[in-house]
């Protein structure tokens, strides 16, 4: 895969995040007092796991052609953690 069709990639699996999460935020609405409140604390942290991977996306933008697909392993992680904690929270609130 080319640097700008991961950069899209990447871009668009973002976008599906931001998307998940505003979904769990308008689930965890109708839940109890308790539950609304983890879920902020959750989706409090995964906002700054996605910051950390947007950062990630602009360092493979910046790096060199022959560096950047080491700077993608981190990234990929970082989109599989964030990922599972989504559906997990999902499945929660379904």
């Amino acid at each position: 895969m080319s640097k700008e069709a991961y950069k899209q990639k990447a871009e668009a699996r973002i976008e599906e995040v931001q998307a998940n999460l505003m979904a769990v935020r308008a689930k965890a609405k109708a839940a109890s007092a308790d539950a609304r409140l983890e879920a902020e604390r959750q989706i409090g942290e995964l906002e700054k796991k996605l910051d950390a991977a947007k950062k990630g996306l602009a360092d493979i933008g910046d790096a060199a052609e022959d560096a950047w697909e080491d700077l993608t392993r981190g990234l990929d992680d970082a989109w599989d953690d964030i990922s599972g904690a989504i559906r997990d929270m999902a499945s929660r609130f379904k």
